[in-house]
């Protein structure tokens, strides 16, 4: 899975789907933040990159 360019777009998925404060996710290794926001993709149904 390709890394993002930036984090926010990712992030705003994230926060999105899960209801995450962005200062939850701040913290978090980029690997990890690709890997919820794929979560966050194939739970809302938006399965297209960015």
């Amino acid at each position: 899975m390709p890394l993002p360019d930036q984090v926010e777009d990712p992030m705003a998925n994230i926060a999105t789907v899960f209801h995450w404060p962005p200062s939850e996710m701040a913290a978090m290794p980029l690997a990890d933040l690709v890997m919820w926001e794929q979560k966050a993709r194939d739970r809302s149904g938006n399965t297209k990159p960015n």
